[in-house]
């Protein structure tokens, strides 16, 4: 085999990119007032970007494209995805505005709540960025909803270049989803983001309306439930891997990285979502 064969395959990853605050608290607040934590992290994130150093900590090479201040935070937001070994070139700088923060408090169970805030002058043009060079090789590529622009593109440039064009379809305005999915070959919704989309009660009836619906193959996370996806016109469930969850923030962001990187070594779509499946809950032990 040659050096170039043997080399792990490349991922394009496109949408959020957030520096999140992460407070530790023995309950979630229930109200107004105040609540101490018992901890602090600081770190780079975002779905996109979350995926992506979860894609490059499981061996593959990850490329990220997305956007942050010119600001403190998104010199630091760079340099610990590096460290993570991910490409960021195509993280854009945009000068004169704020890298998006996410406070997260996350309690004893592992719940959390999460409140992002995106500098509305975040600029969405994707024209300066040179799309088909960069999924030029690329074993796949992933996205997110929260950059729908830069998202589309990357989707649309996959496509041209044959190979797994992946939406994580979480929570988000509707119609958005729903022309991602269409441009996407693999579509992977969280659990509410499913129900709202297919406007079904339950995840089985989801699973089934989405799968008329798109030409993709679709699948839903569905937390410690693990997994759904329709397989040769069936549904198929894979439960989560019994563990101690300490804490489920990006869970879902690393099943993404893991599902995209099984697709661009070659495996199929069942043996990409029991990987994915099992990355997702180790991850929830730390």
């Amino acid at each position: 085999m040659s050096e170039t064969a043997a080399r792990p395959p490349r991922i394009v990853f496109a949408g959020a990119a957030t520096m999140d605050m992460i407070f530790r608290v023995e309950k979630l607040p229930a109200g107004g007032g105040k609540t101490l934590p018992s901890a602090l992290v600081e770190a780079a994130h975002g779905m996109a970007t979350s995926a992506a150093a979860s894609a490059a900590r499981l061996g593959g090479r990850a490329t990220l494209i997305s956007r942050v201040g010119d600001d403190e935070r998104g010199a630091r937001f760079v340099a610990e995805l590096e460290g993570e070994g991910v490409d960021c070139r195509f993280v854009r700088r945009i000068v004169g505005v704020r890298t998006p923060l996410c406070a997260v408090i996350v309690d004893a169970s592992g719940e959390r709540i999460v409140v992002p805030y995106y500098d509305p002058a975040l600029a969405s043009d994707v024209s300066l960025l040179p799309l088909d060079g960069i999924v030029a090789g690329a074993g796949a590529a992933l996205v997110d909803i929260r950059w729908p622009e830069a998202a589309a593109a990357v989707l649309d440039a996959a496509s041209r270049a044959g190979i797994p064009a992946v939406l994580d379809a979480d929570v988000g305005p509707v119609p958005v989803i729903v022309d991602l999915v269409g441009r996407s070959s693999h579509a992977i919704f969280s659990e509410p983001a499913a129900l709202a989309v297919s406007g079904a009660a339950s995840l089985a009836a989801a699973l089934a309306i989405l799968d008329a619906r798109f030409g993709a193959f679709v699948g839903i996370t569905a937390g410690a439930d693990g997994c759904y996806w329709m397989e040769n016109g069936k549904a198929r469930h894979l439960a989560a891997p019994k563990v101690t969850a300490v804490d489920t923030l990006a869970a879902g962001d690393v099943f993404h990285g893991a599902f995209v990187l099984a697709l661009a070594e070659g495996r199929p779509e069942a043996e990409a979502m029991a990987f994915a499946n099992a990355a997702a809950a180790l991850k929830c032990t730390v």
